[in-house]
């Protein structure tokens, strides 16, 4: 059975709210203040043409190709996935739907809003956060459960108990 839907689901749950809090963070927020100021963690509505965390900036279209083609990679990569390869739909469909999130603003802006700020770091959004732990979580599973798994795997499948 394929489990397509946990990378779908994913995707989807991540543009829904990253253009959810993107649209409250434009009708809300005044851009570059700081809400609350003087707490540490706080919302800043920024402008980014840049990548993420405001990399590179002034390259919009830039990044519209790099994300067009990055859904394109992605999109044909989990069809290929075995069915009991949950987590790495996970992370995938968390960075799919990072990608197209940012990538909607792309085109419809020329920029992505970002507005999550910590101090000494960019301020970033919910797609930024979810292509990061996307990454993650693929790195777990490379680093981590895949040589795990292949070391516990039985010799042969014709073993009998």
């Amino acid at each position: 059975m394929r489990q397509g839907w946990i990378f779908f689901a994913t995707a989807a749950a991540v543009i829904v709210l990253d253009q959810i809090t993107k649209i409250w963070v434009r009708a809300t927020l005044p851009l570059g203040v700081p809400v609350p100021e003087e707490w540490p963690i706080r919302f800043r509505h920024i402008n980014n043409t840049g990548a993420a965390f405001g990399l590179f900036q002034d390259r919009s279209m830039v990044f519209v190709v790099i994300a067009i083609v990055a859904v394109g990679l992605i999109l044909y990569y989990s069809r290929r996935l075995p069915a009991d390869a949950w987590m790495v739909r996970l992370g995938l469909g968390l960075q799919l739907g990072g990608a197209i999130g940012n990538l909607i603003d792309r085109l419809h802006q020329g920029y992505v809003t970002d507005f999550i700020e910590f101090p000494y770091w960019p301020v970033f959004n919910i797609a930024d956060s979810s292509i990061v732990i996307g990454v993650i979580v693929l790195g777990y599973y490379l680093l981590i459960v895949a040589p795990r798994e292949s070391r516990t795997a039985p010799a042969s499948r014709n073993d009998v108990a």
